[in-house]
């Protein structure tokens, strides 16, 4: 194995902010540098297209792929969210290293913030809401269906940036990315979802690094991994598989783990072209190992009857 791995990342303030993550990592732990190389995709090329009407899947993830299958680079980190569940032939997950909190948090200007038992998620009827997800529209529909969900794009700073300047009321972001990039959020009010108002995409908050399938120059990597990390991420990530869907399918969940087994939460939306209307349906399971807790949650969504399940 060499001495120095070449890492590819995407050119944002929170991708650097992972990559130079791991690179430490593998610094501190396995005594190998990295060099990091920018790469551009098509999720950050295009700022002006709602997701949900971008077509395929690995926005942020396959030319990427495509530098790693052409021995341009010999690793990529992953947001895990970002990362399509069926990996390209040759390449692998070598290592889920690490997991932030994966709650979402909605950042709102001052006394537009004011959650109830009756409206959990704190947005009065007539809020401008923005946010590019469609599980988080529909989740953010339910708990007021009076707020007006608009679209979001850009990295999290220029999101953030947005709501400053006054063009949303509130917006809804993940936790972890605020946290990472430690961001100055005066004049904002900020408040952490619980998963009982409002469940995360299928790995969020996670960190995946990417190889070659079978690399000798990257085998260390293994030496990361989290095995009870990737227990939870891989039954979030298998309900999502069986539901045939990427990242535009509006399914939240999040899977826990303690002596009594694995825990899956979830909750799967429908939700109308112009996100303004929305339902959805909310399961749990309880098993010994990731494939049965989804299978059970995906098992429960379907008898729900939601046209979002297409098996």
């Amino acid at each position: 194995m060499t001495d120095s791995l070449r890492l590819g990342t995407r050119g944002s303030d929170l991708a650097l902010w992972q990559a130079r993550r791991v690179a430490r990592l593998v610094d501190d732990r396995l005594g190998l540098t990295c060099e990091i190389e920018i790469i551009k995709t098509r999720g950050d090329q295009i700022q002006d297209v709602a997701f949900r009407k971008m077509e395929g899947k690995g926005f942020f993830t396959k030319e990427l792929q495509d530098a790693l299958l052409e021995n341009r680079i010999d690793l990529v980190v992953h947001s895990l969210k970002d990362l399509p569940t069926d990996e390209p032939d040759g390449l692998e997950i070598a290592a889920i290293p690490e997991r932030a909190d994966p709650a979402d948090m909605v950042l709102a200007l001052p006394g537009k913030l004011d959650p109830t038992h009756a409206d959990p998620l704190g947005l009065p009827a007539g809020t401008i809401l923005g946010t590019s997800s469609l599980r988080r529209a529909a989740q953010a529909l339910v708990c007021n269906p009076g707020i007006e969900v608009r679209t979001l794009r850009g990295n999290v700073p220029t999101r953030v940036r947005k709501l400053q300047d006054g063009g949303y009321d509130a917006i809804l972001l993940a936790a972890a990315g605020v946290r990472r990039l430690d961001l100055d959020l005066s004049g904002i009010e900020c408040r952490e979802l619980p998963p009982e108002v409002m469940l995360p995409a299928p790995g969020q908050g996670a960190l995946a690094i990417e190889t070659r399938a079978g690399d000798p120059a990257t085998r260390r990597l293994a030496e990361l991994h989290d095995h009870s990390i990737a227990r939870c991420v891989e039954a979030e990530r298998r309900l999502l598989e069986l539901l045939g869907g990427g990242c535009h399918l509006p399914l939240g969940c999040l899977a826990t783990e303690d002596e009594s087994g694995l825990r899956l939460q979830a909750v799967l939306g429908e939700i109308d072209d112009e996100a303004t209307r929305a339902e959805v349906s909310r399961v749990g399971s309880l098993a010994q190992d990731p494939e049965t807790a989804a299978q059970v949650c995906f098992n429960a969504l379907r008898l729900a009857g939601l046209t979002s399940v297409d098996r």
